[in-house]
């Protein structure tokens, strides 16, 4: 992959960079970020560590952890400390785009606070999904599902990340909860729209498309 930093900028972005912990939090603290890649190996001060601190400062700003580490201990702690998505390497950079543009229209969603598609309607901060006003009766884990789909439309969710960000530890791997979970959610949706709103894509993962 080439420089990281140069491959955002050719993408438009405005990119700072901080070749460790400390000097990262004196930026975090001298600027207003829209988004923040972090690396969780920092010499300095590692990034769970500064992670802990933008979250005590910021709750909004979205982060994104770059991270070789492998275990999902390390996952779900990154997580349970208020990252908003992960990326294990060595990654992509088209994913990487894709996580960041997602979580910078997540944004702009969420201030619009009610998400539509494809004739559904979730609003985000009651929680609640209907089709031409009429609520459709979710459990909240399958709301959760749900409103990460949403938040994601047009990228396939695979099982291992809604595994990661809607249960976090408190499920096995080789649970098939989330097929379960994910099936009964389908039903409910198609019972109300008269066709599949969520697609699975055979070793890809879950999807709804953009409108």
């Amino acid at each position: 992959m080439r420089n990281l930093p140069e491959l955002l900028r050719l993408s438009s972005y405005v990119v700072d960079t901080a070749a460790d912990g400390l000097v990262a939090e004196e930026l975090f603290f001298a600027e207003n970020y829209d988004l923040i890649l972090l690396d969780i190996n920092l010499p300095g001060q590692d990034g769970f560590s500064l992670l802990k601190t933008i979250r005590e400062e910021d709750k909004r700003v979205n982060v994104i952890l770059l991270t070789a580490r492998t275990q999902v201990e390390d996952r779900v702690r990154g997580l349970d400390l208020g990252a908003n998505d992960y990326l294990v390497k060595p990654f992509y950079f088209e994913e990487l785009e894709a996580r960041i543009r997602s979580l910078l229209r997540r944004e702009q969603i969420l201030a619009d606070q009610v998400i539509t598609a494809s004739g559904l309607a979730f609003d985000t901060k009651a929680r609640k999904a209907s089709v031409q006003g009429q609520q459709i009766k979710l459990t909240g884990r399958e709301t959760d599902i749900l409103e990460y789909l949403l938040l994601n439309r047009g990228r396939p969710i695979s099982q291992e990340e809604l595994m990661s960000h809607v249960w976090g530890d408190d499920l096995d791997e080789m649970s098939n909860t989330v097929r379960v979970r994910i099936s009964a959610l389908r039903s409910k949706l198609r019972k109300a729209l008269g066709f599949n709103l969520i697609q699975n894509l055979i070793g890809r993962g879950y999807l709804i498309d953009k409108d």
